[in-house]
């Protein structure tokens, strides 16, 4: 792609008898590219999609996804298109999504910024953050209630589905994730789960703390007001929501659990981290 500038420039010199192959040495640009541009086959100041009309075959199944779920990941989107033959790259499939408009306005969405965040040195083995999500209205009735697991250092997450977030079930669904993900790391890190720590303190509730003792883990509640000293966990519940909940058929927690396992072990291992 080249300036209006440029382009004026290049009309200019071709009046004058400038070749083509001149014109490029001159601006230091491609001579095809000079010549499409002499020839009035692209504009100045409009970069050319490299893959024209790429995303048209899906556009009538790309808009029934989002009739369904307004809020469903593009990379999410991108994993099912794939499949049905889609050639370009995500960056190209994202590009292209939000040019074709396809996605539904959300007032509520429209204008959010992302709060501020601080990057916190997590040393390998030092830590492991602990925190639930639930859904309403599952496949199989009710709430669904998931623990998630996520290592500080690397960001490696697993997850136990469960009945409840009680305490007894909440010891049940740790010690899943910590067989899923093959140990334990030296702190386990919450927040102030009336399960785990004393409402109103930073101290171990009696009735966990010898569920500590047993991994050898030491249990430290997030300080107050600081929501992003779990960020890591809180970032693979937003990433198991768009990718995984949304997009999951099961219609029982056995099949769901399965699924979970299975999207743990692939896209979120394979996920990008800096």
């Amino acid at each position: 792609m080249i300036s209006r500038g440029e382009d004026v420039e290049a009309q200019a010199l071709k009046k004058r008898g400038w070749s083509t192959a001149a014109i490029a040495r001159h601006l230091g640009r491609d001579r095809k590219t000079i010549r499409a541009y002499l020839n009035g086959e692209r504009e100045p100041g409009v970069r050319r999609s490299s893959q024209p009309g790429a995303l048209e075959p899906y556009k009538e199944y790309l808009a029934a996804r989002f009739t369904d779920d307004a809020h469903i990941w593009a990379s999410a989107l991108y994993d099912e298109v794939v499949p049905l033959g889609y050639p370009s790259t995500y960056v190209s499939f994202a590009r292209q999504l939000r040019l074709a408009k396809l996605r539904p306005h959300c007032d509520a969405c429209s204008g959010v910024k992302g709060r501020e965040t601080i990057e916190i040195d997590h040393p390998a083995g030092a830590e492991i953050q602990w925190d639930w999500f639930e859904r309403r209205n599952a496949p199989w009735g009710g709430t669904a209630y998931v623990l998630l697991g996520a290592l500080s250092h690397s960001g490696r997450f697993r997850g136990q589905l469960s009945e409840s977030v009680d305490q007894p079930h909440l010891i049940e669904a740790i010690d899943g994730v910590l067989r899923r993900l093959g140990g334990t790391a030296r702190i386990w890190r919450t927040d102030r789960l009336a399960t785990v720590i004393v409402p109103g303190t930073r101290d171990v509730q009696a009735t966990f703390a010898p569920v500590a003792k047993h991994y050898g883990a030491i249990v430290q509640p997030c300080p107050p007001r600081r929501g992003n000293r779990k960020g890591v966990v809180e970032a693979a519940v937003r990433f198991a929501c768009g990718r995984w909940w949304r997009t999951m058929t099961a219609t029982t927690l056995e099949q769901a659990q399965v699924c979970l396992d299975r999207f743990c072990v692939t896209v979120g291992d394979a996920r990008l981290r800096r």
